[in-house]
């Protein structure tokens, strides 16, 4: 693996749909122009993903908003690691076309999307990302209804964030172009029936899968995180593969202070008759050496013919070690994120 590493802006795509400069980097330096995708309107891909978890409480959720050209989906999740439950309303757009309104870059922009089952906005104030939600028709395992709430992310913009862009051995002009902002604590409360969930910033963090492409039709992926604070400094990784041809970089990082660690190879174990046994996940450079507790599984399971996935999202909690760029070793213990094994035809 030759982990190139872009540090300097460039455009994303050249005149035939190819990128420029497949890599990984610290920040977001390719710039993203939807006109630019040699490919037709059913094909791109847009999405912002936001997870928030409290420590303290053992709580979070996950809320989706994307644009796959032909349908929009939209979910909010709620995820509650110390009673092994999770609850989800989602619903769709029909042939959005590009015109959910996503921003080209992940510093800019507000989007929002509305029916009468859910409503999500996410708005940029500053440095802080702040997010909306109403859902009167969700219901929780424990027997409330209702859900709706707003949290603040605040981001460090001298922060490190993992960035990559590469593309498909299939098909050059099908591409990834994809940015995870970890590490944002988290303000703010989520009211379901009449309890009320804060997040409060010293104990609640939270990220972001902000990603843009033009992607083949069945992807399976891996996909990893956790967000937090380990003796009073940012703490954290991104791990994944199977997405796309990663032979020019790996989207697997350490985040320690404001610093990204980056890693080589990174490779979950499962056992995939039983998502809630154990997992395991080993790196070819020995830098990052962890086991996962499940707690829950937001599983799910759609077929609507052109769309479908099979979904495994583990929240728990993981333990093990990570090594830094100096050497250092760092010992992990019982830090709540989540992996995933997603199958999907788009």
């Amino acid at each position: 693996m030759s982990q190139h590493e872009i540090t300097k802006p460039v455009e994303l795509l050249d005149e035939r749909g190819h990128i420029i400069e497949e890599g990984w980097a610290r920040r977001l330096y390719w710039r993203y122009d939807r006109e630019r995708i040699k490919a037709p309107w059913f094909r791109i891909k847009e999405w912002d993903y936001y997870y928030v978890l409290s420590h303290k409480g053992g709580y979070g959720i996950g809320v989706t908003m994307s644009d796959l050209g032909y349908a929009g989906l939209f979910a909010i999740a709620w995820i509650d690691l110390k009673n092994r439950a999770t609850a989800q309303v989602d619903t769709m757009s029909i042939l959005p076309r590009g015109k959910t309104g996503f921003s080209p870059t992940s510093e800019s922009g507000d989007v929002g999307f509305s029916d009468k089952k859910l409503s999500i906005s996410y708005r940029l104030e500053g440095n802080e990302r702040v997010i909306s939600l109403e859902c009167p028709g969700f219901e929780y395992p424990k027997g409330e209804r209702g859900l709706s709430g707003q949290i603040r992310l605040k981001r460090d913009p001298n922060m490190d964030s993992m960035c990559i862009a590469t593309s498909w051995k299939e098909n050059r002009r099908a591409f990834y172009l994809n940015q995870k902002i970890n590490c944002m604590p988290a303000g703010g409360s989520v009211k379901i029936g009449k309890n009320e969930y804060g997040f409060d910033p010293a104990d609640s963090f939270g990220g972001l899968d902000w990603g843009r492409g033009n992607w083949t039709y069945k992807n399976r992926w891996y996909w990893g995180s956790a967000s937090g604070a380990l003796d009073g400094l940012p703490f954290g990784w991104n791990i994944g593969y199977g997405f796309s041809d990663r032979t020019p970089a790996s989207e697997n990082m350490i985040f320690h202070g404001n610093r990204a660690h980056k890693l080589e190879d990174v490779v979950f174990h499962i056992d995939t008759s039983n998502y809630t046994a154990p997992w395991r996940f080993s790196s070819s450079d020995g830098r990052f050496e962890m086991t996962m507790e499940p707690a829950v599984d937001r599983s799910s399971s759609v077929n609507l013919g052109i769309i479908k996935s099979v979904q495994h999202q583990v929240f728990g909690y993981f333990s093990g070690q990570v090594i830094l760029d100096d050497g250092k070793k760092v010992k992990v213990e019982r830090f709540p994120g989540f992996a995933e094994d997603v199958l999907n035809w788009y």
